[in-house]
C-alpha cells in the first residue's frame, strides 16, 4: 500500500482511516446490501496493511465502492494452509491485518477459524468488527422464536447424512438454522416434513437484496409455495421452529412417516427408528406396520 493517508469514500466525502493497531482484525461485510457496511469496518479495512478475502474480485467491489485502496490477498480453503504460517508471521512482526468473507460475519460457515485459534496462541490480539450476518437476519426475520437457536451451517448434500443430522436435532428446543442450495432445498423441505414433522419453518431468500423475501408457515404449505414456481433463484438461509411443547404427532403424520421409511428400510428397523422419532411404543408401530402391510396385500 502506499505510504500516503489511508482514506475511504462515503458518498461525496473523503475520510481518513484512523491508525490501525498491530494484530487481526476480524471484519463483518454486507450480505447483501452495501449500505449495510459499518464506519468502523469501513475505517478497518482502509487502515489494514492487508485485507485477507474469499475472493479478491468479490471483495474488490467493495473497495471499489467506497474507493478503498486496501491491499487484497486470497485466504480460503483451498489455500489457507500454506498461506497462514506467513500471515501468522506478519501479525508477529506487528501488521495489522484485517480478515473479511465474501459476505457476513468471517468464520460463519467459510475459512477463518484456524487462522483465529493460532494467533490468539500466539498472543497476537484479534478483535471483532460486527456487522451484518445472514444467521441473525434470518432469525429476526422468520417470526420464530429467537431465545433459543443453533447454526447447524451448511445442509448436507447426501441424504444419509441429511437424515442423521435431523435426527441428531430432533428433540433440540430451539429454532434451528441452516443454510441452503435452491437447487436443494424443496428436496431438503420434503425430508425435513419426514423427520421433523409438525415444524413450522422460514426460508428466507436473497436477505437484505432488492428481492428479498421470506417465506413462511408449516414445512407443507412452504414447499407448495415453492413448487408452484417455474424456479428457485437466490442464496437462502432456511430456519425451523422448535417442536412443540408436548405436542403429540397427528396420525396423518405417523402415517406418513411409516410410509417414507418404509421405503429405506425394513419393517423391524423402521419400527425401531419411528418409535425413538414419535416418542411412542415399538410394539404398537410395528404392529401398525404389520397391519398396514396385510391391507396392502389384501
Amino acid at each position: 500500500m502506499s505510504d500516503g493517508p489511508r482514506t475511504y469514500i462515503i458518498g461525496a466525502h473523503r475520510y481518513e482511516a484512523e491508525p490501525l493497531a498491530p494484530g487481526l482484525h476480524v471484519v463483518a461485510t454486507p450480505i447483501g446490501n452495501l449500505g449495510d457496511i459499518t464506519l468502523r469496518a469501513l475505517s478497518t479495512l482502509a487502515a489494514a496493511d492487508m485485507v485477507l478475502c474469499e475472493d479478491t474480485r468479490t471483495s474488490g467491489k467493495l473497495m471499489e465502492r467506497f474507493a478503498i485502496k486496501a491491499r487484497l490477498s486470497p485466504y480460503h480453503e483451498h489455500n489457507a494452509r500454506e498461506a497462514r504460517p506467513h500471515i501468522l508471521e506478519r501479525l508477529k512482526q506487528g501488521a495489522a491485518i484485517a480478515l473479511i468473507s465474501d459476505a457476513g460475519m468471517p468464520l460463519v460457515s467459510d475459512p477463518g477459524y484456524r487462522l483465529v485459534k493460532e494467533a490468539a496462541e500466539l498472543g497476537i490480539p484479534v478483535t471483532a468488527c460486527p456487522g451484518p450476518s445472514a444467521v441473525l437476519t434470518g432469525l429476526a426475520l422468520s417470526g420464530l422464536p429467537t431465545d433459543r437457536f443453533l447454526f447447524a451451517g451448511f445442509v448436507p448434500q447426501k441424504q444419509g447424512e441429511r437424515k442423521r443430522l435431523f435426527d441428531e436435532l430432533a428433540k433440540l428446543k430451539a429454532t434451528l438454522i441452516f443454510f441452503e442450495s435452491p437447487h436443494r432445498i424443496l428436496e431438503t423441505l420434503h425430508e425435513l416434513a419426514m423427520a421433523l414433522p409438525g415444524r413450522s419453518v422460514a426460508v428466507t431468500r436473497e436477505l437484505t437484496k432488492l428481492h428479498e423475501e421470506v417465506l413462511r408457515g408449516s414445512v407443507k404449505e412452504v414447499a407448495a409455495a415453492l413448487e408452484a414456481r417455474a424456479a428457485i433463484k437466490g442464496e437462502i438461509t432456511l430456519l425451523v421452529g422448535p417442536p412443540a411443547e408436548e405436542e403429540a404427532a397427528s396420525e396423518e403424520d405417523i402415517d406418513a412417516a411409516i410410509s417414507e421409511t418404509l421405503r429405506q428400510m425394513p419393517a423391524s428397523k423402521a419400527a425401531s427408528e419411528l418409535a425413538k422419532r414419535f416418542n411412542l411404543n415399538r410394539a404398537d408401530i410395528y404392529q401398525r406396520i404389520l397391519a398396514r402391510k396385510e391391507n396392502d396385500g389384501a
